[in-house]
């Protein structure tokens, strides 16, 4: 049996879900949750795995990049990732929340340490649920940052090559699974030729 890749979600289902988890307990801990996988595209693991000094400048404040350390990263793929406005939002607000941390965790499990990658995507998984949201999984965001990446690419001036290197794949094969195509686009192409 063939699994089905992760639901890429539209930003009608994206407000909603950042909208539910901000109601939720927790609220400034989800939403940092919810931004890393759909502003950085980190992986249920690397979420799990943040810490204070991956997202803090020397002076404490929240930085303009994302450290993901080989410690965390899937097949030791580190990278530094430019923070999203979003993420670096909902990176202050939990900030302050934690009473300006400098070090230990992020993404803090109820007893006080570092959740577990399975427990984020448990987490993902009870919220989806509870929106209706179906075919969605923790890797959702992830596969809709991807590919919203490289929709977006050319326009900066970048090629695949740099969604792969956001992304933390060794292959561009990879990342190419990631990738949705467009309809729309694709319409449109063929009537331009």
């Amino acid at each position: 049996m063939t699994r089905q890749p992760a639901r890429m979600l539209e930003p009608v289902d994206l407000r909603r879900l950042q909208a539910h988890v901000g109601s939720l307990r927790h609220g400034t801990r989800n939403r940092v949750m919810i931004e890393a996988s759909f502003k950085a595209g980190l992986r249920a693991c690397e979420i799990a795995g943040l810490t204070w000094p991956m997202v803090l400048t020397s002076s404490g404040k929240i930085s303009d990049h994302l450290t993901i350390t080989k410690s965390i990263a899937k097949y030791g793929s580190g990278r530094c990732i430019p923070m999203h406005t979003d993420l670096k939002k909902s990176l202050r607000s939990h900030h302050r929340y934690s009473d300006r941390q400098i070090d230990g965790p992020i993404i803090v499990s109820e007893r006080g340490g570092h959740m577990r990658g399975q427990s984020i995507v448990n987490w993902f998984s009870e919220v989806y649920a509870e929106l209706g949201i179906i075919g969605a999984s923790s890797h959702s965001g992830r596969r809709t940052f991807i590919t919203r990446s490289a929709r977006a690419i050319s326009k900066a001036g970048g090629s695949l090559r740099d969604v792969q290197e956001l992304a933390g794949h060794r292959a561009l094969t990879t990342t190419e699974r990631y990738i949705m195509g467009d309809r729309d686009a694709q319409r449109k192409l063929i009537s331009m030729l």
